[in-house]
């Protein structure tokens, strides 16, 4: 979908006052394309792969800050979702949390930005997500994450097709691994049974009546 897509997420979140409020002057979506320039120029070679960088700036002047000020948080939120599409296009790895942030530069003119894109290593030099049917975002850390109906699991679940400790997501030299331990329906990845498997970006996790999508972001 590109940037395009994100565009048209922007028109759907705040239409009508957030038109009239760019209708001219700096818009969201040129902000967007130099992003991605920004982000394919600093990438770098890693063992797995290309590594995009994780943590961006994005410096606007003092006007156009104003003028951004009440929708920040959805641009923040958009761009980057944005960089997460586009790394995922384009197959970079992320080593570190992603997070785009709006700045205000006063030394810069109406309609000019400046965008600072670097790689920022997580713990251990890898980074992952689960994220929920209902679109909230489990980060995933160093230590392993207990799936089940135990109440003290890091991620609970009353299903009765659900073991009462049913499965982990487990920090690997390569990433995230998904370990079922034992269940008695059993996990998914991908429609496929599973008893152990390294996860990869966008791969959909099932457990029970539980679907959780891994992105490596």
């Amino acid at each position: 979908m590109g940037v395009r897509g994100f565009e048209q997420r922007l028109e759907r979140l705040v239409e009508g006052t957030f038109a009239r409020a760019f209708r001219s002057g700096l818009e969201p979506v040129e902000i967007a394309r130099k992003l991605v320039r920004a982000v394919d120029a600093g990438r770098r070679v890693g063992v797995h792969g290309p590594i995009a960088p994780n943590h961006v700036l994005v410096a606007l002047s003092t006007a156009d800050a104003r003028r951004f000020d009440a929708y920040a948080e959805v641009i923040e939120h958009e761009l980057t979702a944005e960089l997460r599409e586009h790394a995922r296009q384009e197959g970079y790895r992320f080593v570190g949390p992603v997070q785009v942030r709006l700045v205000e530069d006063p030394a810069l003119r109406r309609g000019d930005l400046d965008i600072e894109a670097t790689i920022r290593a997580g713990p251990g030099g890898r980074v992952g997500t689960l994220v929920l049917p209902d679109g909230r975002r489990v980060p995933l850390g160093d230590r392993p994450l207990l799936i089940g109906r135990l109440p003290d699991c890091d991620l609970p679940t009353e299903d009765p097709r659900v073991s009462r400790r049913h499965a982990e997501i487990r920090p690997e030299p390569e990433g995230y691994a998904i370990v079922d331990l034992g269940s008695l329906n059993g996990t998914t990845v991908n429609g496929v049974p599973v008893r152990e498997h390294l996860l990869a970006d966008g791969d959909v996790i099932g457990i029970g009546a539980l679907v959780l999508r891994f992105e490596m972001a």
